[in-house]
């Protein structure tokens, strides 16, 4: 049988300070500049979640799109959309800095162990901006 790409596409608005504790606040301005805003800033990204396998023999579907839609609404969206970013999601007020790249891990890390089997996660797209997206396939 075939191996299939399956990708749901949603959007969500968020606010964050892109801001690392482990360096000092004129290192912080020079790398992150306007980023950097003490009040923060906000985006609104598009996130595209792709699973792969081999469609079910009955059904014809890699995942049924319906359970994958509740998935990413319950595990990522619920917790991201129009939040605080580094002040409401646990993972990055233990210090991560709220990057593009690091939300596209914890959006993976949030959902790689509730995809149903035999499908699979296999990559995340996040795009903070027309001209800025992150794509993370998981450990490498």
């Amino acid at each position: 049988m075939p191996l299939v790409h399956l990708t749901r596409r949603e959007t969500f608005s968020a606010a964050h300070r892109l801001h690392s504790g482990s360096l000092s606040e004129e290192e912080n301005r020079e790398i992150f500049g306007k980023c950097n805003n003490p009040h923060g800033h906000g985006h609104n990204y598009v996130l595209e979640v792709t699973v792969s396998g081999q469609p079910n023999k009955d059904t014809g579907m890699v995942i049924n799109i319906a359970d994958l839609k509740v998935i990413l609404k319950d595990r990522v969206l619920d917790v991201l959309d129009h939040r605080n970013i580094d002040r409401e999601v646990e993972w990055f007020s233990e210090g991560r800095v709220s990057t593009t790249e690091n939300v596209a891990i914890f959006v993976w890390n949030t959902l790689v162990d509730h995809i149903p089997q035999p499908a699979k996660l296999t990559e995340v797209k996040l795009w903070e901006t027309e001209k800025n997206i992150v794509i993370y396939r998981g450990e490498e």
